[in-house]
């Protein structure tokens, strides 16, 4: 939203929302020489959640930020990623994570807690002289001039930058003051989580993997976390109901009902997750747009997606890294904001679509099953060419 002040803009750029792409961006921003105020709308800075898959692409932005020789201590480091049919417990495909996958991408494959990612990001941030963290500072409106943003926050608070980043999330207020197109795309699934000791898991078959199950309307992941001293789990469903509108969310036993058809081995392993809790997912359609004079968006507040190929977190970060390069080599802030959408808008776009295309391969039944069964167990060994292009990352 435009409008007008007569207080000079400070060079101090504001950030909305003190999540990982918040933080992820004060460090890059940071790091790159500039002042940076986080607004977090939170009385205390921290991820809720459970576990994240961090490709070599990811990896890659870790090592710009300078934080990932951090990643080795509370990091794991799976062996292969395994897709198996939950109706009849046969392995379907594997992509080995070894030497062979390092040397082609550079980076391995890792897999660490919402939690620690964040609290990484976050004692870098704060360890550099130019960064500011606020809490209990939810941004509630901006309006911008030629020269700056004037921020007003939901206590009443008022800051003024030479910039705004939307890293708000799913329900952005920034987004809808730039783009003002209503709520996200409830996609008809929900997800239940939890973590286990390592000691609860009695098969130990793919301890040491990223293993997901799938199966019509469902799909279960595994994969150690901490060192590999717990074990994540993720079981997703959806039905006709959830897809159509359907307010309410897929209990606990309609979850139960719809994984009743799998192999024992994944309906025990629903024990592992919670029932008190749980996800509605939901996305976005890719849409230009997201800048608006010295205002932008990063991460879920711009490009909202799906989780089918574990990128959501990796593309707020590299968000972050590209963010900061236009930021500080392009002296006029609308163009550096509209050059950062325009490089990031076509690759984050393709992730939101490719990750639906994966959540229908995923989740097929009946003779979609059959068809997905052959085309996987098909795949020539060692291939990662329908990844390839993620996992080669950004140009740096």
């Amino acid at each position: 939203m435009m409008g007008s002040s007569s207080t000079p803009a400070s060079d101090e750029i504001l950030v909305a929302g003190g999540g990982i792409g918040g933080i992820a961006t004060a460090l890059a921003l940071g790091r790159a020489g500039r002042a940076v105020r986080v607004l977090e709308r939170a009385a205390e800075l921290g991820e809720i959640g459970y576990g994240l898959q961090l490709g070599p692409n990811a990896y890659r932005i870790l090592v710009e930020l300078g934080i990932a020789d951090k990643l080795k201590e509370v990091a794991f480091y799976p062996n292969n990623l395994v897709m198996i049919d939950a109706i009849d417990g046969k392995e379907l495909t594997r992509i080995e994570l070894g030497d062979a996958f390092q040397e082609r991408y550079g980076y391995p494959y890792s897999v660490i807690h919402r939690s620690d990612l964040h609290q990484m990001l976050l004692d870098a941030a704060r360890a550099l002289p130019g960064v500011s963290i606020e809490t209990s500072r939810g941004v509630a409106s901006f309006t911008q001039d030629a020269t700056g943003v004037d921020v007003v926050c939901e206590d009443g608070s008022q800051y003024r930058g030479a910039a705004l980043i939307g890293a708000d999330g799913l329900k952005s207020r920034v987004r809808a003051s730039i783009l003002n197109d209503g709520a996200p795309r409830v996609a008809g699934q929900v997800a239940y989580r939890g973590v286990v000791p390592i000691e609860e898991i009695e098969d130990a078959t793919h301890a040491d993997d990223v293993v997901m199950w799938v199966g019509p309307d469902l799909h279960l992941v595994q994969y150690r976390l901490r060192g590999g001293k717990v074990m994540n789990n993720v079981a997703v469903v959806e039905n006709e109901a959830m897809r159509t509108g359907r307010a309410e969310t897929i209990g606990p036993e309609e979850m139960e009902a719809i994984f009743s058809h799998c192999i024992p081995s994944v309906q025990k392993m629903l024990g592992f997750v919670r029932k008190d809790r749980h996800w509605v997912l939901q996305d976005r359609d890719p849409t230009p747009g997201w800048s608006l004079g010295r205002a932008t968006l990063l991460g879920d507040a711009a490009h909202p997606t799906l989780q089918y190929l574990a990128q959501g977190a990796c593309m707020a970060m590299e968000d972050a890294v590209v963010l900061a390069r236009k930021v500080t080599t392009t002296p006029d802030v609308d163009a550096a904001l509209v050059a950062y959408e325009n490089e990031r808008y076509l690759r984050t776009g393709r992730i939101q679509l490719s990750s639906r295309f994966f959540c229908g391969f995923c989740h097929a039944g009946g003779g979609a099953r059959d068809v997905r069964n052959s085309i996987v167990t098909k795949r020539p060994k060692g291939s990662t060419f329908e990844i390839d292009w993620v996992y080669r990352g950004i140009d740096l």
